[in-house]
């Protein structure tokens, strides 16, 4: 017999409701345990995090020396204004609407429970575990050493850094993999466990379930109007253009992997009758730089928890977190989770603690729910493809 396995997100869903269920009526003592881990577990994750930064980021941006010239500069150009539109979308519903889904007893609550009850879960003990690297010196670190690599590789050299740091990222890559994702969902109870023993946990749930409605609708819409787009600079049905992406949606949905769906998203890109080298060049480009439904999905989910906790949510404050978040997501898709976790080094820029409970709910609410950003972002793909395609044929191929 086959050995009976969960996936990720069963396995936080099932952490989630377990810790609600025992969080509910087990002791202080109980409850204390998980909050060691978890501080443990957070602490980690900020010593880890400007290595994660160095790792994608470093190999994301120069691998963008490859491709042929202006067709690069424009596609890594769209995808990167896509992703930060999406990003505002997000953010334009979510300030209007948000508000309205929350209490002014439910924000005054969690004020409490942040200020005063959580003091009352403390750790066992705590291991001092201080990073490395700040953050934004592993930032600026990456793009000087990323750009520099990427300019070294047009002129025929550079190979051996390159190497090494792919080799860096397929590190990185392998602990998240086998160290901090399968360890997530008991984080994520410990982080439950708490909220639900304070009491807090079922308020913040039925906020989230319709945080949730409004995400699917803006990613439908978003996704309506990019094919609508497609469609009016090719001249082509937008119907028939969503028909054909199904397939690669679907397979987005089952695999939650933006690499894996390549191979059907070509095929869906063919069908649009897209010319097959810009196809075979965009696709597998865009499934590593255009992430217009992870930047929907986390930016709707970072404004829930400011406008829930009471903290700024200003265009201000926001829109650097969204700028900086559609560059730091590059290649973040080749780890699993990578987009969220892509996102935890820049959330002290949104006034949220990374390593803290705020940051444990951010992760667990969109992994559960990871699947149909990734379809948003490999349907987002294809309509790129048409718009590149365009350009090629009327710009550069007539030209030959």
């Amino acid at each position: 017999m086959k050995k009976l396995e969960f996936g990720l997100v069963p396995r936080l869903i099932i952490a989630i409701f377990l810790g609600i269920l025992l969080g509910t009526f087990v002791p202080l003592g109980f409850v204390r345990v998980f909050k060691t881990f978890s501080t443990f577990f957070g602490s980690f994750l900020s010593f880890f995090i400007p290595f994660m930064i160095i790792g994608f980021v470093v190999i994301g941006i120069a691998r963008l020396s490859e491709g042929a010239g202006v067709l690069l500069a424009l596609t890594a150009g769209i995808s990167y204004v896509s992703t930060i539109i999406a990003g505002l979308f997000s953010y334009t519903v979510a300030s209007n609407i948000y508000p309205s889904l929350v209490s002014s007893e439910l924000v005054k609550s969690l004020q409490d429970t942040i200020s005063n009850k959580m003091m009352v879960v403390s750790p066992y003990f705590t291991i001092p575990l201080s990073p490395v690297l700040d953050v934004t010196a592993a930032i600026v670190f990456s793009f000087m050493v990323g750009i520099t690599i990427s300019y070294m590789r047009k002129k025929k050299t550079g190979e051996t850094t390159f190497n090494l740091f792919n080799d860096f990222e397929m590190i990185v890559t392998r602990i998240l993999k086998h160290f901090i994702i399968p360890l997530l969902p008991l984080h994520i109870f410990g982080i439950i466990c708490e909220l639900s023993y304070t009491g807090e946990v079922f308020a913040i749930i039925k906020l989230f379930i319709k945080i949730y409605l409004c995400i699917f609708a803006m990613h439908y819409i978003y996704m309506l109007v990019m094919f609508s787009i497609a469609g009016a600079v090719s001249k082509k049905n937008p119907v028939n253009l969503i028909k054909n992406q199904i397939p690669g949606y679907l397979t987005a949905v089952g695999t939650q992997s933006s690499a894996a769906t390549i191979p059907v998203n070509i095929q869906c890109g063919l069908n649009n009758n897209t010319s097959e080298e810009i196809v075979n060049f965009v696709v597998p480009l865009c499934a590593t730089i255009h992430l217009s439904g992870s930047m929907i999905t986390i930016t709707s989910c970072v404004m829930g928890v400011l406008i829930m906790t009471g903290m700024n949510y200003s265009v201000s404050l926001v829109l650097p977190f969204i700028a900086m978040l559609g560059i730091a997501m590059v290649a973040a898709p080749g780890a699993p989770g990578g987009a969220i976790m892509s996102a935890l080094p820049f959330l002290y820029m949104v006034n949220i603690d990374s390593k803290g409970a705020l940051g444990a709910l951010l992760i667990a609410l969109y992994i559960t729910q990871d699947s149909f950003g990734t379809a948003i972002n490999v349907s987002g793909d294809n309509a790129i493809a048409i718009y590149v395609d365009e350009f090629y044929k009327r710009f550069i191929k007539k030209d030959k």
